[in-house]
Formats: structure tokens, sequence, C-alpha cells
């Protein structure tokens, strides 16, 4: 199900074609590996953008998130995150992007248990 390639945050060009009035799916990196039906119920219809929020240079995935939301019409963004506390981390960027970027975007949250089960799904606005 997996419509565009290159899926890392850092790699995406902001102005890239499939970011175009795209639903924005923000993937912390192990998601794919602990929920079992990941391309099924995720990725259908979405434009990915895989990041680890603990590993990964998070100032550097801020600034690209607020360029691609800048250049491009994103609809909504769905950030996908496994329960530890560090994965939390994505969440805060999207929300700082969206902020920074000054847009309007319907923000929803998915927060996946570490065995792989759907613990909750929290729904705002730019600012919530």
């Amino acid at each position: 199900m997996l419509g565009h390639w290159p899926v890392q945050l850092a790699l995406i060009p902001p102005d890239a074609p499939f970011l175009k009035r795209a639903e924005l799916l923000l993937i912390a990196d192990c998601v794919p590996f602990a929920y079992a039906d990941f391309h099924r119920d995720f990725l259908s219809g979405k434009s990915v953008a895989v990041a680890c929020p603990k590993l990964d240079d998070t100032q550097a995935h801020l600034d690209k998130l607020v360029l691609i939301l800048r250049k491009s019409t994103i609809k909504s963004i769905t950030v996908a995150r496994m329960e530890v506390p560090c994965c939390s981390g994505l969440t805060a960027i999207a929300r700082q992007a969206l902020e920074v970027s000054q847009k309007d975007i319907p923000l929803k949250e998915v927060i996946i248990g570490i065995r792989g089960n759907t613990l909750g799904e929290h729904l705002s606005g730019a600012k919530g």
C-alpha cells in the first residue's frame, strides 16, 4: 500500500508531488514492527514520513516538517507512535511544526502498545 518513496522524513523533499493535498502519516520507526496490520490499517491513502524522536535529530525533523507544511497542501496529519515515553516527542514535533508554520490542520495521534495493540487515539486541531 506504500505509494511513494522516500519515506524517511529527513529524505522527503518539502515540495514532493505526493504531499499535495495529502493526508500525512507521521510514523515512529518502531510502529510497523509492533503493529501487525500496519499496511492494512494505516497506509491506505496516506503519504508517509518516518522518524524516531529519540535517536534522530529532532530539530532537523521539526525544520523539515515546517518546510513541508509551508510548501505543500497537507490536509491532515496522523501521528502513529509507540506508547513508550520517548515516542511522545513525535507528537510534540508535529504540534510545534503546525504552530510554527501557522497551519490549522487536524492532528490525530494514535498510540500503539508494545504488544502491538492500539491503546488510544486523540484528535485535535493545530493548537490542541
